[in-house]
């Protein structure tokens, strides 16, 4: 896989280059650090589509969720978009400022009432939100520990996990009734149709339509290649042994075996990868404020994970041939709204199908990386609000949660793995021929 990616100026090789030696061993580091390592996920959500069709009952689809005792102190404390000892500190400055807020309104109204107001807040707040982002103070939700529940293959297979991609592609990218071939790259065709004039078509598809069906597609290909990685290879006196399978990569990711379709797969990953770097590059102002910390209770620890977050940064802005977001919805205003929105809601529903996968293990990484890609689409469109955060104090114009955080630098460190699992298999490929 070699050359020039459509749709932006940027080579493979430079961003092999440029994740393997920069990028890569910095944001494994930070994965481990104490904020970043606990996520926050409600996995007994039922699945709004359709009826729950089994749940996977292999014992590695299961995710073991983490003691309260475990939690660091500073993360369970906190409220969902704190990130600072002082927010963590002020909560009753806020419940206080909350009921001066609501008593401003009309201090006869019912709790009920004043219920409702604050549910509107928070609808106002998801008018940027590109994900469905799970309560938090939902009794079902819970700590996971990341470094506990890796994602690897877990036997998790056939119609259930079928039915959620086809999902995925056939209701939610965008598709003409004209184009007969499945948008699933898995589907097997119908008809004479070879695939090539279902390319056509995607060629032909404005920018962003394109770009969306990119993005899926690379998520796409970025889950199998950790599956293919981290494969059940033999379990033997109860000792599992996981590795890189090369007859499973080359299944889902070889030219010939996959009609030429596998290295547009793998082109569609480091598209994904751009974007998401873009995003961490166009976020740095958000961070680089005194005002955000990183907060667990451990000062020592949270000035080492902030300071190692802020050195990702500054490699991201480095890098020379970044995705140009501009070009995206720069039509005229109206139909560019129009089109943005169109793209937003296709993307939450994407994010609620999620709900609707069967194996625990392999929900808990999908609603992960969903919303690291929803946080890293919210950040590049809202350039003009982080440019004017104010130093001191949150700002009202943009925000991200704790959980949003943590969602956006775990899938960017499973993109960065995914591109190095990539120079892995390219190895041991040549070393079977």
């Amino acid at each position: 896989l070699t050359g020039v990616l459509d749709d932006c100026l940027c080579d493979i090789e430079s961003i092999d280059d440029f994740n393997t030696f920069k990028i890569f061993p910095k944001i494994q580091k930070l994965q481990e650090r104490d904020y970043f390592r606990y996520y926050k996920v409600n996995l007994k959500r039922p699945c709004p589509f359709w009826a729950d069709d089994g749940h996977c009952s292999i014992k590695d689809c299961h995710v073991e969720p983490c003691p309260e005792s475990k939690i660091p102190v500073g993360i369970k404390a906190g409220s969902s978009n704190k990130y600072s000892k002082v927010a963590n500190n002020s909560k009753e400055f806020e419940d206080c400022e909350q009921a001066n807020k609501l008593g401003a309104v009309n201090s006869t109204l019912s709790n009920q009432s004043k219920e409702a107001f604050i549910d509107w807040a928070r609808y106002d707040d998801s008018q940027d939100h590109f994900c469905e982002l799970d309560d938090e103070r939902s009794p079902d939700a819970q700590y996971v520990d990341l470094l506990l529940n890796p994602e690897r293959y877990t036997g998790y297979k056939g119609p259930s996990a079928w039915r959620v991609w086809n999902s995925i592609y056939e209701e939610n990218c965008f598709k003409p009734r004209s184009v007969y071939r499945p948008l699933n790259p898995l589907a097997p065709s119908r008809g004479g149709d070879d695939g090539e004039s279902f390319y056509t078509w995607l060629e032909g598809l404005c920018l962003e339509k394109r770009v969306f069906y990119k993005l899926i597609s690379g998520l796409h290909a970025s889950i199998n290649l950790h599956l293919c990685a981290n494969y059940l290879l033999e379990e033997t006196w109860g000792k599992p042994r996981w590795g890189p399978n090369v007859k499973e990569f080359t299944r889902r990711f070889d030219p010939t075996e996959t009609k030429g379709e596998g290295p547009r797969r793998l082109k569609n990953l480091y598209f994904l990868y751009l974007i998401e770097l873009r995003a961490l590059s166009k976020v740095a102002p958000y961070f680089e404020r005194s005002v955000v910390d990183l907060y667990t209770g451990n000062g020592h620890e949270d000035a080492e994970s902030k300071a190692l977050l802020l050195d990702i940064f500054r490699d991201t802005k480095s890098f020379h041939m970044h995705f140009d977001e501009k070009s995206m919805f720069a039509g005229d205003k109206k139909g560019a709204k129009s089109l943005k929105e169109e793209f937003r809601l296709h993307f939450k529903n994407i994010s609620r199908i999620m709900d609707c996968v069967g194996c625990d293990k392999c929900r808990l990484w999908g609603k992960l990386q969903t919303q690291g890609l929803g946080t890293a689409l919210k950040i590049l469109f809202s350039e003009k609000e982080i440019q004017s955060l104010p130093e001191n104090s949150p700002s009202k114009g943009f925000q991200l949660t704790r959980q949003e955080i943590v969602a956006l630098v775990n899938a960017f460190g499973r993109l960065s793995t995914s591109i190095r699992e990539l120079q892995n298999f390219k190895v041991l490929l040549q070393q079977t021929r």
